[in-house]
């Protein structure tokens, strides 16, 4: 809805600042593809940073709390105003959030994890993004989307712990793919709101009409799953007693995702690249499972099934489709967001399967990976730079 602001206001404010989703999609993309070069070069040797005492918390930490964190905040606060039909922060309140993001992302890598000051500036940004986010939907009565405002918390106190136990390798494996779970989450909400309803919008089929029980069931089994992460130690959440929950959890996500009708997507990217990434579901789950059961899987590599397979391609793929639409231009792609879309795929695969089945080429397969990754995103930065820093294509506000 844009009957928000006058033009005359609209007009004082800088275009990247107009909506949520400007510039937190454009540094965030830009910052994972810098972020991940930074951790090809710390793996080979090639680079150092003088604040980072664990590179491997550094390159974590900032792919969930600072990329992931940043778009999930961006969509969030862009999509309040459509379901509130009330305006969205935009203007200095905007920048002011987007600057308490940016801070610890720039000085990290030279001040580092001990520093305490980064650490309360880091903490400081998704609370104000949670309170932008639930005025609107307080004042509306918007209920049912209010359960966005608890869990921008929860990643904010998973963000918490993930500083203080920087150093302790299996808690903050923990933490890490607890984040992981909660990201995952908040993908099958949102996935199964808009995947069926852009599906029918585009393929101009009927909306696939959603079982309510395996609705109920396919979500309630990963909050089943997140709670358990969040509440109980490794020794319950790898326990071979898990394997069952897991397995019934990926069956229920692979049935869902599947009722969507994928085969009708193949001639829309913006599509296709929205139900392969949520296909990551199951296959994390899967791989959970093979994990708690015991088999040569690491958990590592089970998790990286969903953060660079389900994450790193359902982020790219809602914010090249959100940019698009939100700026008032046509939801159309052309060679360079479609190779993206396929390096993104591939980047979970290599980072995966490589070390999975050769692993003494693990190295060349995080590298490749790695790459791969920073060209998809850099192709989005290169492509849609100058859309998210100018006005709306239709003259409209945000």
């Amino acid at each position: 809805m844009h009957q928000i602001l006058d033009s005359r206001k609209e007009e004082r404010i800088l275009p990247l600042f107009r909506l949520g989703f400007r510039p937190f999609f454009l540094l965030g993309a830009l910052f994972s593809t810098l972020v991940m070069l930074g951790w090809i070069g710390q793996l080979n040797g090639w680079l150092s940073m003088p604040g980072i005492g664990n590179p491997v918390w550094w390159h974590a930490h900032e792919m969930l709390f600072g990329f992931g964190a940043a778009i999930v905040s961006g969509f969030l606060l862009t999509a309040v105003q459509n379901w509130t039909a009330h305006p969205g922060v935009r203007s200095w309140p905007l920048a002011l959030v987007v600057s308490l993001w940016a801070l610890p992302r720039l000085l990290l890598p030279w001040l580092g994890e001990e520093n305490t000051l980064l650490m309360m500036a880091d903490l400081s940004w998704l609370p104000l993004c949670a309170w932008f986010l639930a005025k609107p939907i307080i004042i509306t009565r918007q209920w049912r989307n209010l359960f966005f405002v608890p869990l921008l918390l929860v990643l904010t106190l998973l963000n918490g712990t993930s500083w203080i136990w920087h150093g302790e390798w299996a808690t903050l494996e923990h933490l890490l793919i607890t984040t992981v779970l909660l990201f995952t989450t908040l993908i099958a909400v949102m996935g199964g709101r808009v995947i069926p309803f852009f599906t029918a919008r585009a393929t101009g089929l009927d909306k696939a009409v959603p079982l309510v029980w395996l609705e109920r069931g396919a979500l309630a089994s990963l909050w089943l799953l997140l709670s358990i992460w969040l509440l109980f130690p490794n020794q319950w959440t790898t326990s071979v007693y898990m394997t069952p929950l897991y397995i019934v959890a990926a069956s229920l996500h692979l049935w869902r995702q599947l009722r969507w009708r994928l085969p009708t997507t193949l001639g829309h990217p913006l599509l296709w690249s929205l139900h392969l990434a949520y296909l990551f579901i199951p296959l994390g789950l899967l791989a959970l499972a093979a994990q708690a059961a015991g088999m040569s899987i690491s958990l590592s590599l089970a998790s990286h099934l969903l953060s660079a397979g389900c994450l790193g391609t359902m982020i790219l793929g809602m914010i090249a489709r959100v940019s698009l639409g939100h700026s008032g231009r046509a939801l159309q792609v052309g060679r360079r967001i479609r190779s993206a879309f396929v390096l993104i795929i591939v980047a979970a695969l290599l980072r995966v399967l490589v070390p999975l089945l050769w692993p003494a080429y693990t190295l060349h397969g995080w590298n490749l990976s790695g790459l791969a990754w920073s060209l998809a995103y850099g192709l989005f930065v290169w492509v849609y730079a100058p859309i998210l820093t100018s006005p709306r294509a239709d003259g409209r506000p945000g």
